[in-house]
C-alpha cells in the first residue's frame, strides 16, 4: 500500500492519456480516468476516450460506464477511484489517474465536505424555476443566497445553479460553505504530474483533435444520440461539441459553423482549467507536453519519490 497513486493532470488536449499511457506501461500500471465527460458511454470519439488498441497494452478504468442521463457528483467520482485504486495496489499495480477534472481530483486527494441529501422533487422544481424565471434572474436570486458560488459558475450552467439553489433550499446554508468544509482526506500517497503547454501550441492542438475526431465519424456517434431525442438536461450532453453538432442537426448551425463555435469554447475551456490549475493545485512536477523530456521529467519525480 506505499505504492505511490500517479496523477497526471492538465488541460483538455494537452497529452495527458499519452503520459499516462507511457507511465503505465513502464510501472505496470492501470489508468484510471478523472475526467467528468468520459466517464459517459456515448461518446467515446468526441470525449477522447482511449481507443480499442491503447486499452489492449495496460488496463484502463472508470472509462464509458455511465449513461448520459446519470450524475455524476464529485463524492460519487471519489468513490469511485477509491475502489479502483484499491483493486490496482491489491494486484500489485501502479494506479495512474488521468484526467482534467481538477475539482474532481482535489476532493480524492484533500476531501470534501458531505452535504445532506436533499428532499426528493426539490430537483425537478427548482429545475422548472430555471426555466420559468430564465437563467439570468434566477442565477440573480441565488447570487443573493450564495455570491461566493455564483462568481465561479458561468452564467449558463443550469445544472449546477440549481444544484446551488437545491442546497440552500435544503440546509438554508450556500453550497459554498458546505464545499469550504473540511472533509475525509485519503488514505493514499499521490505523486501529481501537470501537464502545462505553451498556450499557442494548445489551441493548435485543440482544433487539430477537433478535426481528427470529425474525420474519425463523430458526426455519426453523435448523431445516434441526437435521434433518441435525449433529455437535453442529461449531464452527460456537456461534452464540448455536442451541443454545437446537435444545432447543426437541426438546422441552426453549417457545419464549419459548429466546428469552429466547438473548438472555440474548447479553447475557452482549457484557459480556465489552467486558471483552476494554477489558483488551486500544487503539483509535484509541472512539465511541458510539448517537450520530448515530459516523460523523462516524470520519471526522475518518480525516482526521487520512491528513493
Amino acid at each position: 500500500m506505499d505504492r505511490p497513486v500517479i496523477v497526471v493532470t492538465g488541460p483538455t488536449a494537452s497529452g495527458k492519456s499519452a503520459l499516462a499511457l507511457a507511465l503505465a506501461e513502464r510501472h505496470r500500471g492501470t489508468v484510471i480516468n478523472a475526467d467528468a465527460m468520459q466517464t459517459y458511454d456515448a461518446f467515446p470519439i468526441l470525449t477522447a476516450q482511449p481507443s480499442e488498441a491503447e486499452r489492449s497494452r495496460v488496463p484502463h478504468a472508470l472509462y464509458g460506464v455511465l449513461p448520459l442521463s446519470e450524475t455524476l457528483s464529485t463524492a460519487r467520482w471519489r468513490a469511485l477511484a477509491d475502489v479502483e485504486i484499491e483493486r490496482c495496489l491489491a494486484e500489485g499495480r501502479t494506479p495512474i489517474l488521468c484526467g482534467g477534472s481538477g475539482l474532481y481530483l482535489r476532493t480524492l486527494m484533500q476531501g470534501i465536505a458531505t452535504i445532506p441529501d436533499t428532499p426528493a422533487g426539490l430537483r425537478d422544481q427548482a429545475n422548472s424555476e430555471w426555466i420559468s424565471l430564465g437563467a439570468d434572474a434566477f442565477r440573480a436570486r441565488l447570487a443573493e443566497k450564495d455570491p461566493a458560488i455564483v462568481a465561479r459558475l458561468k452564467p449558463g450552467d443550469r445544472q449546477r445553479h440549481v444544484r446551488a439553489w437545491e442546497v440552500w433550499v435544503a440546509t438554508g446554508r450556500p453550497l459554498s460553505t458546505w464545499q469550504a468544509g473540511e472533509g475525509e482526506p485519503s488514505r493514499w500517497h499521490f505523486v501529481t504530474v501537470l501537464l502545462a503547454p505553451e498556450r499557442g501550441w494548445l489551441r493548435d492542438r485543440i482544433e487539430k483533435r477537433f478535426d481528427a475526431m470529425l474525420a474519425s465519424g463523430v458526426l455519426a456517434e453523435v448523431r445516434h444520440v441526437f435521434d433518441r431525442a435525449p433529455d437535453p438536461r442529461w449531464p452527460g450532453l456537456k461534452a464540448h461539441g455536442a451541443s454545437e453538432v446537435f444545432a447543426h442537426f437541426r438546422g441552426q448551425l453549417s457545419l464549419e459553423d459548429a466546428r469552429r463555435i466547438g473548438i472555440d469554447h474548447t479553447r475557452q475551456y482549457a484557459k480556465r482549467q489552467m486558471t483552476w490549475f494554477r489558483h488551486q493545485m500544487a503539483p509535484d512536477v509541472v512539465v511541458d507536453s510539448t517537450s520530448d523530456l515530459s516523460l523523462e521529467q516524470t520519471e526522475k519525480l518518480l525516482t526521487k519519490t520512491e528513493a
